[in-house]
Parts: structure tokens; sequence; C-alpha cells
């Protein structure tokens, strides 16, 4: 056994992993000061900000296997008592500039081809010939300039950048490879010098089908991002959710208002409503039926949001009684002076980052997660802003990126959804909160 380090060795990290996957699963332990991804070997290393943190984590994991996006890791002690620069430049190539250029895309939400890595590449020069395979490393691509000094250039402006808007981010070294042999042109290989190439007999793409590409960014020269046409969301939630939508989810839903009923009509009103739907979807607008009080209709963004909803609210409690959650035969909420409207709202959750928050979807959970915090709150406050929903079992702040966050176990499922419902976008010392499900066991 490696003596206690506060650096961590996670193995079997796949290349649908992100930085954001391991972050969440260590953070709960204590602040971490560093993060070094080995894609060329599948494996990372976290520096904790001191040993017991370390120590914490891997206890923890001792007792419960660790998995992200269905993938078991494992994590042990690293060697490094620390971790330096040199750490994160192990799987490099060297830096030996060459016209063809090695990138790596990583955290691969959406479908690349060989027509977006050429609009990507060919503002710093003539792009000669590109080449797209998947590695153990992830998705990659050879890029071969017609001049070194345009590979330098390209390399200097779009290293660390992302392709799409939060997803897709270059990797790029230089290749010591001195030509690229290109037999076929298609959309995983093209000869820019030979246009009749033939395009290869008919088969089967290496990218996933997702239909249109879209949501998408070119990073030009100035920083700008240009979009592409829309992208069916399926894909991006597909994608979000590592590949595959979650079970009962069929992504084809296309009916975007949903029923709930069985609510209790003393308790409930519109605002706690969009809380809790919003966790699966942006909420267009919301009316409570006066002619049956425990009935309300949601309208959401798409029918993916909806599905998202009714999969995982389907027979939650809320306020002592299960809710029914169902697809309603209205398309749409006409607008009125009884519908409360939310399409413009800043608190609808999925304007920013919304892989991220399709990958955080899940039901109800005794666990949830509180952010944007005042930097100076402390757990005796946390618990008094939510005590009144149920007992609370355990707290833990901790710090990310500089900014203060929490955990929060209740006892029962029930106690936390209704304390995320009645608490969510309340005013702390000042500071909006927010709150979310933890799918964390235990703190």
């Amino acid at each position: 056994m490696t003596e206690p380090s506060k650096v961590i060795h996670v193995r079997n990290v796949g290349p649908e992993i992100s930085e954001n996957d391991l972050l969440q699963l260590f953070q709960p332990f204590g602040v971490i000061t560093k993060l070094v991804m080995l894609r060329a070997k599948n494996q990372a290393l976290i520096q904790m900000q001191d040993i017991p943190s370390a120590v914490n984590a891997l206890q923890f994991y001792a007792n419960v296997q660790p998995s992200i996006r269905g993938r078991n890791v494992y994590v042990q002690f690293s060697s490094h008592q620390e971790l330096t620069t040199m750490d994160q430049n192990t799987q490099g190539r060297g830096d030996e500039p060459n016209r063809i250029l090695l990138v790596t895309i990583h955290h691969m939400l959406y479908p690349i081809t060989v027509d977006v890595l050429h609009q990507v590449f060919s503002p710093h020069g003539f792009v000669e010939k590109i080449v797209t395979f998947q590695k153990s490393a992830g998705f990659q691509a050879l890029i071969q300039y017609q001049s070194r000094q345009s590979a330098v250039v390209a390399r200097t402006a779009l290293q660390g950048r992302n392709i799409y808007d939060g997803c897709c981010q270059l990797d790029i070294q230089y290749s010591n490879l001195d030509e690229l042999q290109v037999n076929y042109n298609n959309e995983r290989s093209r000869d820019f010098t030979n246009p009749n190439l033939p395009t290869e007999q008919k088969g089967r793409s290496s990218q996933p089908g997702y239909g249109d590409a879209g949501g998408m960014f070119a990073l030009q020269p100035t920083g700008r991002a240009v979009p592409f046409p829309q992208m069916a969301n399926a894909a991006a939630i597909a994608a979000a959710f590592g590949g595959g939508l979650p079970p009962g989810i069929s992504g084809t839903n296309d009916r975007c208002t949903v029923l709930v009923s069985n609510l209790n009509p003393d308790r409930i009103d519109e605002d706690k409503l969009f809380n809790l739907f919003s966790l699966y979807g942006n909420i267009v607008r919301i009316k409570l039926l006066r002619n049956k009080p425990d009935h309300a209709l949601i309208q959401m963004g798409d029918g993916l949001q909806a599905e998202l909803a009714v999969n995982f609210l389907k027979g939650a409690m809320l306020f002592e009684k299960p809710m029914e959650v169902n697809f309603s035969k209205h398309p749409n909420i006409t607008q009125g002076a009884d519908t409360h409207e939310y399409i413009n709202s800043n608190l609808n959750r999925f304007n920013r980052n919304a892989q991220k928050n399709y990958r955080y979807c899940c039901s109800p959970t005794k666990m949830i997660h509180l952010s944007t915090l005042p930097q100076d709150l402390t757990e005796e406050e946390i618990v008094s802003h939510l005590e009144e929903h149920g007992t609370i079992v355990n707290t833990k702040l901790f710090e990310m990126n500089g900014k203060k966050q929490a955990l929060v176990l209740f006892e029962t499922e029930e106690q936390a959804t209704e304390a995320l419902v009645c608490k969510h976008a309340t005013s702390v010392s000042g500071s909006i909160i927010r709150i979310s499900f933890s799918q964390l066991q235990a703190i």
C-alpha cells in the first residue's frame, strides 16, 4: 500500500469521463488544488489541499465503489506527494514544431467530422489533409498544413479551446509524421489537394448518427464564436448521459406539456413547482387549475425535457402526497391571466451549462447540493435555513474553484424534496442560493 498522499491516482477513466465528473466525485471531501488527466493511459491524478482530505476520500470509496456514467473507477494514493507541471505533459509527443498536428478532443458531446475540423483549423493556414480516428485516448485527428508556420500559429491559437460551447476541448500536439496518407474523401478523412479521391463504398460512419450538428461554435482568430445550425436536443442529452439516454427515456417524445396531479393545494404554488421541474429543463409557463386545485399544467422547453420530468418525478413524494406526472393532451399552455410566465426567467437552469445539467438529472434523493453561497456562511446558518423541512442527518461545507458550496443530507427523499422546492432561489445573507439533488450516497 502506497503511503498516504494528498495526490489520488484514479484508473479506468474512460474518454467519456470529464474533468468535472472527477471533481464531483472528490469535492465533498475537501478542496481540490490540481487535476491532471492522463488521457492516453485512461488515468487521472487529483491533488487535494491536504492529506486528511485524501484519506477521507479513499476511506469512503473503500466501502462504496466509485462509478462515473456507469463506469467503475479505481482510486488509490499516488506515489507523488505533489503534482508539478511536468506531470501534465506525460502524455505529450514532444514540442518539436511540425506541419502535422495531432489533435485529441476531450469531453466530446457532439459528433466531430472533417468539415467541422476544417472550419476550425483553416483560418490559420491552408489545410492540406485531415484524418480522424478513435483511440484509447479518445477521438483524435491528424491535421496537415501546407507550412509548419501555419501549424505553429494554429496550435498557439487553439490549444485548450472548445469547438462547441462548453465541450469538445482541443488538446493539440505536434505529430512526428512527415506526410499523411489519405485514400478516401469522406467525413472521416479528406485530401483537400485531391478532390477526385473516391468516397469509399457505402458504410457506416465512425461517428454516432446524431442528426444535424449544432449547438456548436467554430473558433475564429478573434475568439468570437460563430453558431452552426441547432442540434437536435435528443443528441445533446444522449451525449450528456455518456452516449445513451437514461433508462425509460425514448428521446422521441414531442409533447412539451405535463399534467401534475395529486398535489397538496394548501402548500403548492407555481414557484415551488418551478423550483422542482426546472431541474429537468427550462420552464415556459405554469398554470394551476382552479377547478381542480390539486392539478397543474407545466410547459417545458421541449419534449425531451418533459420526458425527463415525467420519468424522474412520477410518484415522488411532495408535501405528504405522491405526485402523479403524465404528458398532457394540450400541446402548450395558452398565455393568460391565470398563467405564470417563466420563459425569460434567469432562474431557468438550462440556459447555461445545459449538458452538465442534463447529466445531473435524477429522481429525488436524500442529499441536496447548495451552491452560490456567501463566502462567510456557516454550517449552523445552513441548518437554520433548512431544518424546518425535516431531520438533517449531516452537512458539509466545501469550496470549489473559490466558491462556497454545501451538501445537506436529510433523513428522507421527501424532506430533501420539500427543502429544495421551498428554498431554491431564496436569499441567504444577500446571496440567491441554488439547490439541486446530489447523487452521492453519503457525506
